[in-house]
């Protein structure tokens, strides 16, 4: 049995904490013989935990604890602590592990109620269990998505090799806004999502780059930010914004614009990994 997962990346601009995708990076988990105790045959280096304190095996065992230990072989193609959504792929890896291996039956809405209340908030982990474009909150004490099409659009993905942890991205934040404030930023996210279900790509850029919430403070921990965003306005792209908590720069563009858009980069010196991605319109998924 395999379990594979999407990478996603989160917020869309000024969708914060609430608005995320899911694109084309994946980590599987192969599932392979019962053993004694967990291990894991990974890819990531000696700083990933191999046995029962590997994200993927501890999430499992807070869904499902009686289920016995496997040997797992991971492999992922998503970066960590790049702002594409590595530990909530790790997340529901977990939750489907345990859902698998317990025979539990879970519904999306169970995964998703699990899935949230482990990571804090939707936006990530949403996408990594539905797919395409997912717009979630928590209401009552209970998480809610809502998945959506989205547009037949190219994704160009800039990743600086430095890391950046999403607490030191978070610190970067504001205590509290303002009501005026807190107003006018939910305005510019509530339009922006109006604005690329209708296909209104001109006012979608806009709007995706008018964030208020999180890029103002996060852009001086991210100096690619800005000037990529300069070299996407040139190249005829519709938006660039800042992918969940960074590095990772995501510029949004009609598909023939993508290679204009990555040759210009190279010339303006931004020599660290480009990758084109696409949307997955499936999340979470079983191959057995």
């Amino acid at each position: 049995m395999q379990i594979k997962v999407p990478a996603t990346s989160a917020n869309l601009g000024p969708g914060f904490d609430s608005i995320g995708i899911a694109v084309s990076l994946f980590l599987t988990v192969e599932v392979a013989e019962q053993t004694k105790t967990w291990t894991i045959s990974h890819n990531l280096g000696p700083g990933i935990p191999a046995n029962k304190t590997n994200l993927i095996v501890a999430t499992a065992l807070k869904v499902a604890p009686t289920i016995k230990p496997h040997h797992l072989k991971m492999r992922t193609d998503i970066p960590v602590t790049r702002g594409l959504g590595s530990s909530s792929s790790a997340i529901v890896a977990g939750i489907e592990l345990a859902n698998q291996l317990g025979d539990l039956r879970l519904t999306n809405d169970q995964k998703l109620e699990y899935a949230c209340h482990f990571e804090g908030h939707p936006d990530n982990v949403a996408p990594a269990i539905l797919g395409a474009l997912v717009i979630g909150t928590n209401i009552n004490d209970h998480f809610v998505a809502v998945k959506a099409p989205f547009p037949e659009l190219a994704f160009v993905a800039y990743i600086p090799s430095y890391e950046l942890k999403t607490s030191d991205s978070r610190n970067a934040l504001p205590a509290q806004l303002d009501f005026k404030a807190a107003k006018h930023a939910s305005s510019i996210a509530n339009t922006f999502v109006a604005a690329l279900l209708t296909q209104n790509f001109t006012l979608a850029g806009q709007l995706i780059e008018a964030d208020e919430f999180h890029e103002p403070f996060r852009q001086r921990l991210v100096p690619e930010l800005l000037p990529i965003r300069k070299i996407a306005h040139a190249c005829g792209a519709i938006g660039t914004y800042l992918s969940g908590a960074g590095p990772t720069v995501m510029t949004i563009l009609p598909p023939e614009k993508v290679t204009p858009f990555i040759t210009q980069l190279a010339v303006h010196g931004f020599n660290d990994a480009v990758v084109q991605l696409n949307i997955e319109s499936a999340g979470v998924q079983v191959i057995q």
